[in-house]
């Protein structure tokens, strides 16, 4: 007997014993006492045994037989072995003539220990993260890819920052992409501000962490994380937009209010739009900022850092001969120094910085660098310049950072005199697919969704983006004699189809 059932007959003894009443019977068993009366009367006809369920002991009606369930094992064990229980449902269904659920199929196989080979996660309890104590514990970043200018100017993305512990926004900017000097940018007017946080929570994009292709990702952090290291700044990265819930409301906040405000001030450009943004930064952070729960500030001073080395693209290259190294079109000339006069076979640090200043150096020393003077080459396809001397020629060229002059190939000889190539025009591939990119470019979207609405590379969208004319490519000799469209995927001057000498000569001229 069940305990409820045992609890029953000795209540039912005190009645019969007249020890309990009647009422005080019902009050206990938690039954009516025209019920208490209709059990009394079974238990004197029948015993103890009319406690029990008149069903006990027997099998449903819509139970599964025990041969069918043994069958399924035997199936589950032996010809569908591996299958999941869902799978094993409609396998029993289409192939046996089995019809069963699936939860009767799980439950005949589990009572068998035949688990399915597919495990289903199980639910996360997810909570509400506490901010951070103090200012400066941890800056959120992210960038909003919105319309900002609506249709006054182009597609721009939002580089934000928020900090976990006031909601503030130490600094944000606009950019026409979200690339790594945007965020070192963002992280520079950080810094200035307030101050070198303790940790950064952003997300994978690849300016921070490589993508997971280890058969072409470069070894070492990227040039942002190398950044972050050396600043001592902590790296998490979330795994979902909600992780970083903080910018990615903040983000929404502003594509709510700040369109509006570029709107009424007229900005048609990202300088314009910037100016807007640091005039409203203010009254965003007295608006939406909230107290933090400890006073204390978190942010380093960064003296004794030289923030702006820091900050910057680092690029290792091998110092030539004749004591050169070669970076983005440009010649540097190494100088000797009293304690080393050559620094020919060995490897060097080329400084990006974010103003355009290219600084070389060795361990913890600058080398004294100058812009190398052109080759002999580059000097002979000059012939015909009218009378200048080395020193201006030499400053013309050196005011032509994009484009190799000293590229054989731009150039043919007629009779022992230099003559510039004429000019090629883009194939038709090469018109319709400018077009096409500038079409979606005008639409507002991004390079990536460019990249994939047409079905080509992201840097061939850049390239096309980027160009005020259909781009060509350099083609071999033959097949240019032959006037056949090119072939080689080597790129031509890409902003323009204008060669480096048609440009010398009109700064000639």
């Amino acid at each position: 007997m069940t305990q409820r059932e045992q609890v029953r007959l000795q209540v039912l003894n005190g009645v019969l014993a007249d020890q309990v009443p009647v009422g005080q019977a019902a009050e206990i068993l938690g039954v009516s006492e025209r019920h208490v009366w209709r059990i009394l009367a079974a238990y004197r006809k029948e015993g103890a045994a009319s406690l029990a369920h008149g069903n006990r002991g027997r099998s449903p009606s819509n139970a599964v037989p025990e041969q069918v369930k043994a069958q399924v094992v035997a199936l589950a064990s032996t010809r569908y072995r591996g299958a999941n229980h869902t799978h094993m449902t409609e396998l029993l269904v289409e192939r046996e003539g089995i019809v069963l659920s699936r939860s009767t199929v799980r439950r005949a196989l589990v009572d068998a220990s035949i688990e399915s080979p597919r495990r289903r996660r199980p639910p996360r309890h997810r909570v509400r993260r506490q901010r951070m104590p103090q200012e400066g514990m941890l800056v959120q970043v992210d960038g909003s890819h919105h319309d900002w200018l609506e249709d006054r100017g182009p597609r721009l993305v939002l580089l934000i920052a928020v900090d976990d512990a006031t909601g503030n926004v130490p600094h944000a900017l606009f950019r026409h992409e979200e690339d790594a000097q945007g965020y070192f940018l963002l992280l520079q007017g950080i810094i200035q501000r307030r101050g070198i946080p303790l940790a950064l929570y952003s997300d994978r994009h690849a300016v921070f962490k490589h993508p997971r292709e280890p058969r072409h990702a470069p070894a070492g952090p990227t040039q942002f994380a190398r950044a972050m290291q050396e600043l001592g700044i902590a790296q998490i990265f979330a795994r979902s937009p909600e992780a970083k819930g903080r910018v990615e409301r903040a983000a929404g906040t502003f594509q709510d209010r700040l369109v509006t405000e570029l709107r009424l001030a007229g900005a048609t450009t990202i300088e314009e739009a910037n100016e807007v943004l640091r005039s409203y930064l203010p009254s965003f952070n007295e608006q939406f900022g909230v107290p933090p729960s400890q006073p204390t500030i978190s942010y380093r001073s960064p003296h004794g850092l030289h923030v702006s080395s820091i900050l910057c693209f680092k690029h290792r290259r091998k110092v030539a001969r004749d004591n050169t190294v070669r970076f983005d079109w440009h010649t540097l000339q190494l100088l000797p120094s009293t304690d080393r006069p050559s620094y020919a076979g060995s490897f060097v640090e080329v400084h990006e910085r974010l103003d355009g200043e290219l600084v070389v150096r060795q361990g913890n020393s600058t080398i004294p660098t100058q812009e190398a003077p052109p080759r002999p080459g580059a000097l002979r396809a000059l012939n015909g310049a009218g009378g200048r001397d080395a020193n201006e020629l030499g400053g013309l060229l050196r005011s032509l950072p994009r484009y190799n002059v000293d590229d054989r190939k731009t150039r043919t000889r007629t009779n022992g005199v230099s003559k510039p190539k004429p000019r090629r025009q883009p194939t038709p591939r090469q018109k319709t697919r400018w077009k096409a990119v500038q079409r979606a470019k005008r639409r507002g979207l991004s390079l990536r969704g460019i990249a994939r609405e047409l079905g080509i590379h992201r840097d061939t969208v850049r390239k096309y983006a980027a160009a005020t004319s259909p781009p060509m490519y350099r083609g071999h000799a033959k097949t240019r004699a032959n006037g056949e469209a090119p072939q080689s995927k080597t790129t031509d001057l890409q902003d323009s189809d204008t060669t480096a000498t048609d440009i010398f000569a009109e700064q000639l001229a």
